[in-house]
C-alpha cells in the first residue's frame, strides 16, 4: 500500500490533455506486470489514480508505460509532469487479459478512444512473437483523427496486421471510415467459431460491439472486456469500484462477458 518512487524517462503528448509516460523505478526491482493490469500512480500533493499498463511488454527489464488523460486533479497533475520528475506507484493490481487462451487462435482487438491503451501491450507482444495467436485483427475508433492514440505507430501496425480505423468526425484529409467502429466490424470477416476477442472502450461502444459479435457467431465465453470504475484502495476494501457482485480492482478490470452478462446490460450500474 506504500507507493514506490519512479522517475519519468520519456514523455510524449498524444494530443492535448493526454500523454504517455515511460517510467523506471528509482530503487529496487519492479514487480512484473501483465497486459490488462493497472497501477495506482501517485502525483505528490494531488492524489493517485488507477492507470492501466500501455507499455510494449510485460518484461520487468523495460520501462513501464502508462497513457494518461487529464480529467481529475490527480490525472491532470500526472499529465503536467516532465522528464526527470518523480511519482509514486502502487501495484500491479487486478486481473489481466487471458493471453494463454490465444494460443493458435485468431485474436480480435476492439478499442475505442483511450481504450486502446490497455490493449497496446498485446499488440507488441504479438509483433515480438511472444503472443502465440494465429492472426491479429485490430479495430480502433476515435472521435476525431487528431484524437487517435499512438499515431506514429499506426502506420507500422497497418503494415504488420489488419488494422481497421474509424472516426466519428473526419477532417478533410481523412481517408478511413467515418462513423462508429461497429460498422466496419459488422462487415469484416472474422473467424467467429474460434476467435478470441478483447474489447476496451466506452461502455456504450462495448455493448454495441458485443451485439455485433454475438450476431456474427462469436461465443460469449470468447469475449473479454476491460471495465473502468472509480478505484481508491485497489484491493477491494473501500468499495468504491463495486460493480454487481464484483470489485473491478481485484476481480477485474478484465472480465469474461459470459460471467458478467446479467449486470453488464444494466445502464448506470
Amino acid at each position: 500500500m506504500i507507493p514506490e518512487l519512479w522517475r519519468i524517462t520519456h514523455r510524449r503528448e498524444e494530443f492535448p490533455g493526454t500523454v504517455t509516460l515511460s517510467l523506471t523505478q528509482v530503487a529496487g526491482t519492479p514487480s512484473p506486470i501483465q497486459p490488462g493490469q493497472f497501477n495506482m500512480l501517485y502525483a505528490f500533493g494531488a492524489g493517485e489514480a488507477a492507470i492501466s499498463l500501455s507499455g510494449p511488454s510485460a518484461s520487468s527489464a523495460e520501462p513501464l508505460t502508462h497513457t494518461i488523460k487529464g480529467q481529475g486533479l490527480a490525472t491532470q497533475a500526472l499529465c503536467k509532469l516532465e522528464v526527470g520528475a518523480q511519482l509514486g506507484i502502487r501495484g500491479p493490481f487486478g486481473q489481466g487479459w487471458p493471453t494463454h487462451l490465444a494460443a493458435n487462435r485468431p485474436l480480435v482487438i476492439i478499442a475505442g478512444g483511450l481504450g486502446l491503451a490497455p490493449l497496446r501491450p498485446l499488440i507488441y507482444s504479438f509483433l515480438k512473437g511472444h503472443l502465440p495467436a494465429r492472426s491479429l485483427q485490430v479495430f480502433y475508433g476515435a472521435r476525431r483523427p487528431e484524437q487517435m492514440l499512438y499515431q506514429p505507430e499506426l502506420g507500422h501496425w497497418r503494415s504488420s496486421f489488419e488494422l481497421v480505423t474509424s472516426v466519428d468526425h473526419a477532417s478533410t484529409d481523412w481517408n478511413g471510415h467515418i462513423g462508429v467502429i461497429t460498422d466496419p466490424l459488422r462487415v469484416t470477416h472474422l473467424e467467429c467459431n474460434d476467435a478470441l476477442v478483447f474489447v476496451c472502450g466506452p461502455e456504450i461502444m462495448m455493448r454495441f460491439c458485443i451485439q455485433v459479435l454475438l450476431h456474427k457467431g462469436v461465443d460469449e465465453s470468447n469475449i473479454y472486456l476491460s471495465m473502468e470504475r472509480n478505484m481508491k484502495c485497489a484491493i477491494g476494501i473501500c468499495g468504491h469500484c463495486q460493480w454487481g457482485p464484483n470489485f473491478v480492482c481485484k476481480d477485474g478490470p478484465v472480465f469474461c462477458y459470459r460471467d458478467i452478462r446479467s449486470w453488464f446490460q444494466i445502464n448506470s450500474l
